[in-house]
């Protein structure tokens, strides 16, 4: 290569290494394949549909609720939408029982179904793990903000009276 040729070839790079481009940190989880075959649970968040738009006024409702909303808010200006929690066929029972004790693996993912994201729960030597995926399996798990895996960490810890290792919901019989 000429030397011209090298000079614009390194401040091509350079510029490059300029332009901010998107920080993503990499999931603990894995993406699970087969997540169109797990199970749909009955939970609060399926019966009202999913989640209420950044409009909404959530004052009245529980902190975590409110959090929720304010962190997937920072995903989409008019709400995350629709909304649904499905579970590992072989982890349905934990989950129904809520008592916290999960197998190695992915067990559970929270679809927000007008954004196209997977938020993948799982849980390694019992202890919870999470990520972000688009519904094909891109990992979008960031360094900060919403889709961060410190993000869940913070809601799925911080809310003991509604989480219980990693799980905040409940199913609804």
């Amino acid at each position: 290569m000429r030397l011209t040729q090298r000079i614009i070839a390194m401040f091509v790079v350079m510029g490059m290494a300029l332009v901010p481009q998107p920080v993503f940190a990499g999931a603990d989880t894995h993406f699970p394949a087969d997540w169109k075959k797990w199970k749909p649970l009955n939970t609060v968040m399926s019966q009202v549909g999913g989640l209420p738009g950044c409009d909404a006024d959530v004052s009245s409702l529980p902190a975590i609720y409110q959090e929720t909303v304010a962190t997937y808010c920072a995903l989409r200006p008019e709400g995350p939408g629709k909304a649904q929690v499905l579970v590992k066929p072989a982890s349905v029972d934990a989950y129904t029982a809520r008592k916290g004790k999960y197998a190695n693996g992915e067990n559970f993912i929270l679809h927000l179904k007008d954004l196209k994201v997977i938020f993948v729960t799982g849980h390694k030597g019992g202890t919870p793990i999470y990520g972000a995926y688009t519904e094909d399996g891109q990992d979008i798990t960031a360094a900060s903000g919403p889709l961060a895996t410190k993000t869940c960490i913070t809601c799925h810890s911080g809310f003991t009276a509604f989480c219980s290792n990693g799980q905040c919901g409940r199913v609804i019989k």
